[in-house]
């Protein structure tokens, strides 16, 4: 009988514990790239207006703007994602399988059971939303709760509940706010930069400052860009660990994300604000091979490829 290969099987607590520290790492190099990124554009402000540099000074003004808009939208995340969506409240008699499975999830996480919301769409996907686990919502299509068996509906369900569990709306809406501050204080830089001079007697040393300044300005929103879409595709992959470590088994999930990957529809609603928010990708857009490579650095999701093998190793 041949042996199986040590890593064609992942112990479901290793998996989970494996995809935390990818994402701490992820975040943390993120954290790390916005603050020297915030640091340079912020001295080199400095210099070009002849100033000694203070390190965070004029970044303030930007956190600041960034800030009071992204935490509204976030403390309304809910209401939102819920009105953009065109969502309405499920329905418990009509929707009993929906309902029932969120209440024994619930139970089973040991978390408030949040607030069920459906989306009159045929196109089988779902998504949660809400600042914290006490005013969550979890929000399926008509065509998702219509084509899933109640086993593949409790995979995709405790992904939901997975990503509220891990406040995945709550970490990337901080991440969304420095990349916000990061790209206002970029184009702030910008367009004093090359409105006219000013007389800055800061010589060579404030020069490469100047320089380095221009340069995390232009390409640092980019780049915290797709460190964003990063930190969404690994939280991705957590959520479906935390669906097997509640369910107790993959099987669910995989048959569901085999079933939404191969159905071609788009869902009509969905917009480049929300998308990422989906248990997988609303658009089904789809990337010849001489571009997948480069396209995926720009996708929210990770290949539904790629996670099903991800689920089928653990046990």
């Amino acid at each position: 009988m041949p042996r199986l290969r040590e890593d064609t099987v992942e112990n479901i607590y290793e998996a989970t514990s494996k995809n935390k520290t990818k994402s701490a790492i992820v975040v943390i190099g993120f954290f790390i790239f916005v603050s020297l990124a915030i640091y340079y554009i912020s001295s080199a402000f400095s210099y070009y207006f002849g100033y000694e540099p203070g390190g965070f000074g004029i970044a303030g003004l930007a956190l600041i703007i960034s800030g009071v808009t992204s935490f509204a939208s976030y403390y309304y995340s809910d209401k939102i994602v819920l009105s953009i969506s065109q969502a309405k409240e499920a329905d418990r008699e009509r929707y009993f399988d929906f309902y029932t499975v969120a209440e024994n999830l619930a139970i089973a996480t040991g978390l408030p059971k949040p607030k069920l919301y459906i989306i009159e769409d045929s196109a089988p996907n779902a998504f949660a939303t809400g600042r914290d686990p006490d005013h969550a919502v979890i929000v399926a299509t008509t065509g998702l709760l219509s084509k899933l068996t109640r086993t593949e509906l409790e995979g995709v369900i405790a992904h939901e509940m997975g990503h509220i569990k891990n406040y995945d709306v709550r970490l990337m809406s901080v991440v969304a706010v420095l990349v916000g501050s990061l790209a206002l204080l970029g184009d702030l830089f910008l367009r004093a930069r090359f409105r006219g001079k000013r007389d800055s007697k800061s010589g060579s040393a404030g020069t490469i400052v100047l320089v380095l300044g221009i340069l995390f300005a232009l390409l640092s929103p980019i780049i915290a860009k797709l460190i964003q879409f990063a930190i969404s595709r690994r939280r991705e992959f957590l959520a479906d660990a935390s669906s097997v470590a509640i369910t107790r088994q993959p099987n669910g999930l995989i048959s569901a994300l085999q079933k939404i990957a191969n159905d071609t529809e788009p869902l009509e609603v969905a917009n480049k604000a929300t998308a990422h928010l989906y248990i997988a990708d609303p658009f089904k857009g789809k990337i010849g091979d001489a571009r997948a490579r480069f396209a995926s650095l720009f996708n929210t999701h990770p290949p539904v490829e790629e996670r099903i093998a991800a689920l089928s190793r653990m046990t």
